[in-house]
Formats: structure tokens, sequence, C-alpha cells
């Protein structure tokens, strides 16, 4: 009889309404990134960075209503132009394995949830909007500043690049500038 209840209980429970389980130590977390980023460099030569799979998947969709374009765009030509595939390389595997392996995480530790995370004084609607136009401002300025903040950050700091810790210094500025006219959203 109790093992009856035990089975049925880890059947309502399901992916979802797993248990919350505490964070791992974050440590750990930054050692196993620095190693991943030493093989980084190490195997492909080219360190890490998820900006670089979006844009490839830009350029082919792009390439596939004007290949001409792609051509003649050297950032775009650079991505798949001619005969060059954009999927080729190694950052649409890597964004992939981030994508499954956050999920297997968040399911593993209780915390993949569908729910939206925001302050009292705010609707889901207005939260979802604004992480909307803040995902893409965020994507477009890493575009221009040529890596998001894995590539600029982890990539670019480690090689002690100059241009991405003023970047990183410009990104947590800007944050922590924003932060007061945005408190409603968490507060």
């Amino acid at each position: 009889m109790n093992a009856r209840k035990k089975q049925e209980s880890k059947q309502a429970r399901g992916w979802f309404n797993r248990p919350t389980r505490p964070y791992s130590y974050p440590y750990w977390g930054g050692i196993l990134l620095g190693i991943v980023l030493f093989f980084a460099f190490l195997i492909p030569g080219t360190g890490l960075g998820a900006s670089g799979a979006l844009a490839a998947v830009g350029a082919y969709m792009v390439d596939l209503v004007a290949p001409q374009h792609v051509d003649r765009v050297p950032i775009l030509a650079h991505l798949a132009g001619g005969d060059k595939n954009p999927f080729g390389g190694w950052l649409i595997p890597l964004v992939i394995g981030l994508l499954i392996g956050g999920f297997t995480s968040g399911v593993i530790h209780g915390r993949a949830k569908w729910e939206t995370t925001k302050g009292p004084h705010i609707s889901d609607r207005k939260r979802w909007l604004l992480a909307f136009i803040g995902g893409f401002i965020f994507v477009y300025g890493a575009r221009l500043a040529r890596g998001c903040t894995s590539g600029q950050a982890l990539t670019g700091g480690a090689v002690l690049s100059a241009g991405s810790w003023l970047i990183m210094m410009a990104i947590f500025a800007g944050a922590y500038s924003l932060a007061y006219f945005l408190r409603d959203v968490w507060n």
C-alpha cells in the first residue's frame, strides 16, 4: 500500500511539479566553466560565445530568400556566403547543448516551471513586454559589440581584451543606471 502511494505521488508530480532543490555551489560552476573555456580555446581555438549562433541562423534565413545579398554583405558572406554552410561551425551545437542542459538541470532540480518571475506591482503582460524589449535591445547590442556577454566577458576577458573589459563595465553601468527606473518590475 505504501509503495503504491509513492508511485501515485511520483506520477502526480511530473516534470514540472518536482520539489525544488537548492542551487549548486556557485564556485563549482565557475571552476567547471573555466575548464570548458580552456578546452574551447584548446580544441576549436575560438573560446565561448552564443550570439554567433544567432547570427548564423539569421544569415541562413537571409540566404534562403536573398542569396545575392548574403554574398555582397561582408558579415553575412563570412557566415553563409557562396557554398558556405552557416551551421558548419560548433556554435549551433553549443547553443543546442546549452538549451538541453539548462532544461535538464531545471527538471532535475525542480526549477522547470511555467511561471512569470516579477514583482507584485506589475502585470504578467507588461513583464513579458519589457523582457522582449530588453532582450531585443541586448541582442542588437551584442551584434554591435561583436559578441554577447559570454563572448565578451569569458573569451575577451580571458585574453585580456581591453575592449571586452570596457564593454562589460558599460553593461554593468547601464544595468545599474536603468535599475532605478525599472524597480517597479521587481518591488
